[in-house]
């Protein structure tokens, strides 16, 4: 199983200084790039609390200048937010200065405030993403763009610089089941979402392979990350208390905009979809996963600095 981390910059009520928390992630980082991580992931958002990194790509750059050996994750590039041609530049720029180590992940984004000040219609927002990931790759790939679409038409245009890594690998973030068979029927690898239980993920790995299969794309060899919410203690009720802190976190910050997420409560949450508990039986847990359902790359959001020091520490060399 490949472990990586999903980087989130939060600040919740605001409590101590912004720039600790920018600290502790890169003390995370520095862990992880000697821990045999694959990769950080890093979380966009915008105009909230929830996660205050408003540049994924200057983060990335931040992260891969203090790092030697991680992958550097877009988790995920709010694609229809951007000129695309500038995403094309900042994340090739990305790879090339990081030596070619980004995974570029892009999702169409589900914030209303984002959409408003943007200036995006949240309507147009899944033809406008399609758009936009169409443009970026074309642009990669291409000599001199040439492309005319609903909402972008170019002539002649050359991009540079080009990504160090040719294919750049790819994935799009894919929760509803239509996300989930366009990516397919794009041929293109997924991220899977945290606000679903991991039956619900076991269902849509299943939608997505199949719909792989339908349009001819290969399904094996493809790594594709789960996060999972973490919650961990040595005092399981401890653990709990992380867990439905950290659920209300999410449900008030993130899950209640989502049109996905309908009107789940916080104990759902914490009954199907936070991993919680001492260290061991948050591993037995784990293993159950990757023996059970195939879970081949786990994409931890740790909800308390403890729970990342616990996971780093007592999880890992249980699994590994």
């Amino acid at each position: 199983m490949k472990i990586a981390v999903l980087q989130f910059f939060s600040w919740p009520g605001r409590h101590g200084d912004l720039q600790d928390v920018y600290t502790r992630g890169l003390e995370r980082l520095h862990i992880m790039d000697q821990g045999g991580y694959d990769a950080v992931w890093i979380a966009e958002h915008h105009f909230s609390t929830y996660s205050v990194c408003p540049s994924i790509n200057m983060m990335g750059m931040h992260f891969a200048n203090h790092s030697k050996n991680l992958r550097i994750g877009t988790g995920i590039s709010l694609a229809a937010f951007y000129n695309p041609l500038r995403l094309a530049e900042e994340v090739a720029l990305l790879d090339v200065l990081s030596g070619g180590r980004v995974n570029w992940g892009a999702g169409s984004g589900f914030d209303p405030t984002e959409f408003r000040a943007f200036g995006i219609d949240k309507a147009e927002r899944r033809e406008r993403f399609r758009e936009n990931v169409n443009i970026v790759l074309a642009a990669w790939s291409s000599e001199k763009l040439n492309f005319d679409g609903l909402y972008h038409r170019y002539e002649d245009i050359e991009v540079l610089p080009k990504p160090i890594q040719d294919p750049m690998p790819v994935w799009m973030a894919a929760t509803s089941t239509e996300a989930i068979e366009w990516a397919a029927g794009q041929g293109h690898s997924i991220l899977m979402d945290p606000h679903s239980s991991m039956q619900e993920i076991f269902a849509k790995r299943q939608l997505y392979d199949s719909a792989l299969e339908k349009h001819c794309h290969p399904v094996a060899n493809r790594d594709i990350p789960v996060t999972r919410l973490f919650a961990i203690d040595h005092d399981e009720e401890e653990a709990h208390k992380i867990a439905a802190s950290g659920a209300a976190w999410v449900t008030n910050s993130y899950a209640s905009k989502s049109e996905d997420a309908g009107n789940n409560p916080v104990d759902r949450y914490v009954d199907e979809i936070v991993i919680w508990g001492k260290p061991e039986r948050v591993a037995d847990q784990l293993m159950q996963y990757e023996e059970e359902m195939g879970l081949g790359y786990l994409l931890c959001a740790p909800l308390s600095q403890n729970t990342f020091t616990l996971f780093n520490d007592e999880v890992l060399p249980r699994i590994n």
